[in-house]
């Protein structure tokens, strides 16, 4: 998979793209995350890619010409790619939404900045927008690092064992079930006895029943 970020702010992308996971599976050549700066496709020496908005208002708007610049060259380079705005007022980024844009072989995310995106860029070039939740950051960097992490420990040969991937919280619409390590007894709580029967088919009963009462105990919503 490739995934490029056109981003107002590349070097928040360096550390947290190099490490853990993500750094593992560019490592293997099972993805390639680049970070582009915005500003180099800007019309002036300044890099300006924003103005202030028509109507009046606070804050400023990204302009459309150095996005739409930005989206044709990394296109150019890596043929069609599904172009991705990072914004508060996109669709809630779910488990789905995650294992549909895995798929993908090429995404292009946009970090939103400041007041927002200029309209007509998002109608004509944005394929789909997505929020991490119903709160405001002070741009898109920080969403798009929690969209490529969701996205990227689901291509295969990522995690050791793909099966754990596929039993996380929200997979089967339903968070996850309490797991449990060494030492059996810590501070005098044992670990439940089924888990140590070695009757798999029990096993898996427990861990859905914790699973279901979890979910309506936290998140009734799902239910």
């Amino acid at each position: 998979m490739d995934i490029d970020v056109i981003t107002l702010f590349p070097e928040l992308f360096r550390s947290p793209l190099a490490v853990s996971i993500v750094g593992r599976a560019q490592g293997k050549g099972l993805v390639a995350v680049r970070a582009h700066d915005l500003r180099q496709w800007a019309d002036d020496a300044r890099g300006t890619v924003d103005d202030t908005p028509f109507g009046g208002g606070g804050g400023m708007v990204l302009m459309p010409e150095p996005l739409k610049r930005g989206v044709e060259a990394v296109k150019g380079d890596h043929g069609d790619g599904k172009v991705i705005l990072l914004a508060p007022d996109g669709e809630r980024l779910t488990q789905q939404i995650a294992n549909e844009l895995s798929l993908e072989k090429h995404l292009i995310l946009i970090c939103g900045h400041y007041r927002g995106v200029d309209e007509r860029f998002r109608a004509r070039y944005v394929d789909r927008e997505v929020s991490i939740g119903d709160y405001v950051l002070t741009g898109g960097e920080l969403p798009a690092l929690v969209l490529v992490d969701a996205l990227v420990r689901l291509i295969p040969g990522v995690l050791g064992n793909f099966e754990s991937a596929m039993e996380d919280s929200f997979q089967e619409g339903m968070l996850d079930c309490p797991w449990y390590t060494r030492p059996q007894v810590f501070e005098g709580e044992a670990v439940p006895q089924v888990l140590v029967s070695g009757n798999h088919a029990q096993i898996r009963k427990w861990r859905r029943q914790q699973a279901l009462e979890r979910t309506r105990t936290r998140r009734p919503d799902m239910v």
